[in-house]
């Protein structure tokens, strides 16, 4: 098992269960993330707490889910990132356009926050 989907009533979070993020499991999140947006999900949360690596495939397949989600007018957030995973995330100036929380407490209260102001 590459991800652990956890559905609640305003978000579906997704755990990266390896510590990789590469090309041998990133088409399968693209996957999954495309059947959550067809099943009406509209808030992601991308947890990556397990994952010390991610490759550009890895960045591809979390711009997707970014992309998922603004087209529904959703959230797409990403928490608990390694050091490593940051720093490609920063490397790749993608740190501009994604909502990064430290934890997946965070990262619910902030989609709490968002429909607040909505």
């Amino acid at each position: 098992m590459n991800f652990i989907i956890q559905k609640e009533s305003n978000f579906s979070a997704i755990t990266v269960a390896k510590d990789r993020l590469d090309s041998s499991i990133s088409p399968e999140l693209k996957g999954e993330l495309l059947q959550m947006s067809n099943q009406g999900v509209s808030n992601i949360i991308l947890n990556l707490k397990k994952c010390e690596y991610c490759d550009s495939s890895g960045l591809s397949a979390i711009l997707v889910g970014n992309r998922l989600c603004e087209d529904t007018e959703g959230t797409f957030i990403l928490c608990n990132l390694s050091p490593g995973v940051e720093k490609m995330i920063k490397m790749a100036m993608l740190d501009s356009i994604l909502l990064i929380a430290p934890g997946l407490p965070e990262a619910e209260r902030l989609l709490i926050k968002k429909s607040e102001i909505q």
